[in-house]
This record gives C-alpha cells, structure tokens and sequence, in this order.
C-alpha cells in the first residue's frame, strides 16, 4: 500500500477515535506509525512529539503535520492534518446539532459522564509512554541503573519541584530545562 495512503488512513483513525483532545492522541499515533505500519522508530516518533508539544496549535494537530512532513514531505504533512481534522470536523457539527436539540434529556448527561473514565485513561496512558521513553535509554521499563537516563531524570524531578513549589510557568520550565540540558550534554558528551 502507497505510504500516503497509509498515513491518511491512520490519521483518519487517530482522529475518529481520540476521544479527549490531542494528549489522548498520541498514543493511538504512535500505534499506527510505530506499532502497525513501521514507518518510523519510537526515538524518532518521541522526537517528534516533544517537537508538537513546543509548537503554538493543537498537539494531535502538529503531531500529524509533523509526522507526514517527516516522511513524505508537504503533501504527507496535508494529507495527515486533513486526516486528522477530517473526522472530528464531521462529528462535531452531527453532535452539535443532536446536543442542541436533545440537550435536556438526561441520557446525554450520562453518556458524557460515562466518556470521562476513558479520556482520562487515554491521556494518562500517553503521559506514562513519553515518560518511559524520557526515562529509560531503550525505551522500555527496565530498571536497571545502566539503563536508566539520569540527566533526565534529574531535569525531570528538579522541574516537577519548580513547578510544584515555586508555581512557575510551563514556558520558563521548558526553556530552562532546555537549556540547562543542552549545557549538560555539551560540556559532558558522554552522558549522551
């Protein structure tokens, strides 16, 4: 099958079934470009997600540009955002219409209340799958102390105590922590 094919088909999966916004999209993304079609290795999709997080607009949104760009240039990065905008744009304006109609009716409120136990589960489950990789050098959960990324670990938990204590902004934690990193690894090559 043509890559482009595969990489609208995907993103038109992601987006029919990444209930809860972009952060429950990740995981689905990395399943169908990592998991299923091989198209790319996880540091590579890890790169790349962490590139869509730092960028202005929807995370499920920049993911899907950025993957396409990378693998079959500006007609991949258009076909993958269409991809991903196309089925949410058509669900969203039938269930607007329905939601207006039948707002009141009190079965809508427990569909909705039940939708909240799965959006949680899915944004938790892409949270733990960029941690694993920030954390362990192959990606997988295996603790032993070679495998373990220190300098990220460091880095995580110096700015889980900033955020936490000092109440900083998310903006001036990621440029730090991007510098000091950067620092890190060019006065200390080896680390890497």
């Amino acid at each position: 099958m043509n890559t482009l094919i595969k990489l609208f088909i995907s993103f038109l999966q992601v987006g029919l079934f990444s209930v809860g916004g972009g952060y429950a999209a990740i995981p689905l993304i990395q399943n169908q470009i990592v998991n299923v079609w091989h198209l790319m290795s996880m540091e590579e999709f890890a790169d790349l997600i962490t590139i869509a997080e730092m960028t202005p607009g929807p995370i499920s949104i920049n993911s899907a540009t950025f993957v396409g760009m990378r693998l079959m240039g500006i007609p991949g990065a258009l076909l993958c955002t269409f991809g991903c905008i196309l089925m949410p744009f058509v669900i969203c304006l039938t269930l607007a219409y329905f939601y207006y109609k039948y707002r009141n009716f009190s079965g809508v409120q427990t569909v909705l209340g039940c939708l909240r136990p799965a959006v949680v589960s899915l944004i938790s489950c892409a949270g733990l799958s960029i941690l694993t990789l920030a954390i362990f050098r192959d990606g997988a959960v295996n603790f032993s102390l070679s495998n373990l990324k220190w300098v990220e670990i460091g880095l995580f938990a110096v700015c889980l105590f900033l955020l936490r204590k000092f109440k900083l902004g998310a903006i001036k934690i990621i440029l730090g922590s991007g510098v000091v990193g950067t620092l890190i690894y060019l006065l200390i090559p080896g680390l890497a």
